[in-house]
């Protein structure tokens, strides 16, 4: 036994095998010890939550960004009027079929006046005399498609030639805008006329262009003249008696035509206005039909 022992142990006396016998407790106590520290940091980041300074903070922090969202909405609005638009665009299904029929059948129509409410307009659903955007925007967006279908019958479609029919088609539409503007500046004509009903009145024409494209697609380049020249007529009708009531709003207020310079102006600004309404009308189709 002595041998063996003495065999066992080194020149030293040292073992040559060490005991681990004692290890597993240690082990077992030191995953105990790595399984509380998440724990401990759970707590401490709990505890950082129910801090009263990181609760004021994250109050703070909100409330700016509601200042932040209130200034946006602020200044978006007095340059695009969100609220503004929402009224033009209040149609329905009915509207925009007795709207329709009117565009191109408006020689029965009697009264033009648009329905107040406690000083206020009412919305487009409910009286069809009151101008909306709904029907020039989808007007617009459907010329450009008819557009691009009448140059593929025409083989001549392209990407690029139909970005250039809606883009001068736009162009026009702002300019004529702009150049109405400018004139009832010149004019000082004290109207309830906004740019919106403006940008309306003069969306109103790509419902006639549509009905002559789609004529001359369907039966020819006859088809297309007759119908083109009734929308065009309908629509010179329809923006005479609705912007005479906007434009002459002191005459229409007396009930008879008020006698003098002004008036006068008013009446050719009126005239001209419908009179450029064919004019344009002619010269974004006329080279669509062939």
């Amino acid at each position: 036994m002595r041998q063996r022992n003495s065999s066992m142990e080194g020149p030293d006396g040292s073992q040559l095998f060490e005991d681990t016998s004692g290890a597993g407790p240690r082990t077992q106590s030191g995953y105990r010890n790595q399984q509380t520290e998440p724990q401990q940091a759970g707590f401490a980041g709990q505890s950082l939550l129910s801090d009263p300074m990181s609760n004021l903070a994250m109050a703070y922090g909100s409330s700016l960004a509601s200042q932040g969202k209130e200034m946006v909405d602020k200044n978006l609005d007095r340059f695009i009027p969100i609220s503004k638009l929402k009224y033009y665009f209040a149609v329905d299904t009915v509207y925009v079929g007795k709207k329709l029929g009117l565009l191109v059948f408006p020689y029965m129509h009697n009264n033009w006046e648009v329905s107040y409410q406690q000083d206020t307009p009412v919305a487009p659903r409910f009286d069809v005399n009151a101008p909306d955007l709904y029907i020039p925007a989808m007007s617009f967006i459907t010329y450009v498609l008819v557009a691009g279908v009448a140059l593929g019958t025409q083989n001549r479609f392209s990407p690029e030639l139909l970005g250039v029919q809606a883009s001068s088609a736009l162009v026009w539409l702002i300019m004529e805008v702009l150049a109405v503007l400018l004139s009832l500046y010149l004019v000082t004509v004290n109207t309830d006329l906004t740019t919106i009903d403006l940008l309306a009145f003069s969306g109103y024409k790509y419902v006639g262009m549509i009905v002559g494209l789609v004529a001359g697609l369907l039966f020819g380049r006859p088809a297309y003249y007759l119908s083109l020249l009734w929308c065009c007529a309908a629509i010179f009708v329809f923006t005479i008696r609705t912007l005479r009531l906007k434009l002459l709003s002191e005459a229409a207020a007396e009930g008879k035509l008020v006698r003098g310079t002004r008036n006068q102006l008013r009446m050719y600004l009126t005239m001209s206005i419908a009179a450029a309404q064919p004019i344009f009308m002619y010269w974004l189709t006329y080279h669509l039909i062939r």
